[in-house]
């Protein structure tokens, strides 16, 4: 594995987290397809592998933005019980979606997404 590489894509997956909120999905999930295609073998590898990093770095992320004022608590509470179930509910859904179909949807997620962000409000 090239170990230089995964820490790149580590760092660049941390500083999108702790700027703009995303870093696993979106950042991590590519880059490891991209370029340790020869390791991470399937979408579902690299979902699976983003969201064990995406811990520790939320974490500091989180404490880092709770220093500065920026986490509303309540809303944090109200929020984790349904993620909690629909982390729970989407990592069961890729036992159901074959990979190359996971692929496309989350191609599509992320084209999506990037539009609202460019041309909307």
């Amino acid at each position: 594995m090239n170990l230089f590489l995964a820490g790149v894509i580590g760092l660049i997956g941390g500083i999108t987290s702790g700027l703009f909120g995303v870093g696993g999905g979106v950042v991590i999930v590519p880059a490891m397809l991209l370029l340790l295609g020869s390791q991470v073998t399937d979408i579902k590898q690299a979902i699976g592998t983003s969201l064990a990093v995406i811990v520790p770095t939320a974490l500091i992320g989180s404490w880092k933005h709770h220093g500065q004022g920026n986490v509303i608590w309540p809303v944090v509470m109200a929020l984790v019980p349904t993620a909690l179930a629909g982390g729970y509910l989407g990592a069961w859904l890729t036992t159901k979606i074959p990979a190359d179909d996971l692929k496309k949807a989350f191609g599509g997620f992320l084209v999506l997404v990037g539009c609202k962000l460019l041309f909307f409000k």
